[in-house]
């Protein structure tokens, strides 16, 4: 089963205005962008899925800072006043940098929750589903040395996974076979919590609970990741003009370096208010 969410407030971030700037290697963001409007129904919302160069979990470490970097610029351009990294391996690995080049820019990242999982397992035993860019990384690291305390952690990279999500085809026989293959060791060990460690993950949660079987948790952070955009949102608010005026729902706006029609076509399901989907311009941005 999947770990339930907190249940949104209807205060948690109903009167902020401003632009948010949310990219991932594609289309895995877009579990977190959900989330992100339950909690800011009146926030511009301005997504950026680098679709043509997924996954980013198979990719170097400068490579992924570069397409980082760039997005983050276009994203700026766009008029975002904070930025989400709705991205495991780009967390990881770019942050930092992103940080030290937007050091008054308001940015949230998100990291596979080996902190929740933890505290849920009663066996101890915790699953970390992830790419291997992600497992491989040094805020991997640090997450278990500071976190894992008593419990095991069982790291279980997904190399394909996320490219498989891509596609949009989420219920195939092939896709099933990929999941029980990479489900197959952590159910061997009795782990009763599966980290889901890549925001493409959500997008198959049934079939990973049923490739677990029974009685495990499935844990996603994308609500975490929402409460704290929303905090550091409130202190990112100076004017009071923000919060005035009659009540709107917010904007969406969304670009890919990919195929739009396949980002069109996975959002709308997803998505509870209109959005727009659009090319990422090609000069605003690296190869």
């Amino acid at each position: 089963m999947t770990e339930p969410s907190p249940k949104v407030s209807a205060e948690t971030g109903r009167d902020l205005r401003l632009a948010i700037g949310v990219f991932d290697s594609g289309v895995g963001g877009l579990s977190v962008l959900r989330v992100l409007r339950q909690h800011l129904p009146h926030a511009t919302l301005l997504y950026v899925a680098d679709s043509g160069h997924a996954p980013y979990g198979e990719k170097s470490e400068a490579f992924i800072t570069g397409r980082s970097l760039a997005i983050a610029d276009f994203l700026l351009s766009q008029g975002a006043e904070l930025l989400v990294v709705a991205c495991n391996t780009a967390t990881a690995t770019s942050v930092q940098a992103l940080r030290q080049r937007h050091p008054h820019l308001p940015i949230v990242g998100i990291e596979p929750g080996v902190k929740p999982a933890v505290a849920a397992s009663v066996a101890r035993k915790v699953g970390v589903l992830a790419t291997p860019g992600t497992l491989g990384s040094e805020r991997f690291a640090q997450l278990i040395e500071q976190h894992a305390g008593d419990a095991q952690i069982l790291p279980q990279p997904c190399p394909g996974l996320a490219k498989a999500i891509e596609t949009g085809r989420l219920d195939t026989p092939a896709l099933r076979e990929l999941i029980a293959g990479f489900c197959q060791p952590l159910k061997q060990a009795g782990v009763d919590t599966v980290v889901l460690g890549c925001t493409h993950y959500p997008f198959v949660a049934p079939l990973i609970a049923e490739a677990m079987g029974p009685g495990v948790q499935l844990i996603d952070t994308s609500d975490a990741v929402a409460r704290q955009t929303v905090r550091l949102a409130r202190r990112a608010l100076s004017s009071a003009e923000r919060l005035e005026g009659e009540p709107s729902t917010g904007r969406t706006r969304l670009w890919t370096s990919g195929d739009v029609a396949a980002l069109r076509h996975f959002c709308t399901p997803w998505m509870a208010d209109a959005a727009t989907v659009e090319p990422l311009p090609p000069g605003q941005t690296v190869n």
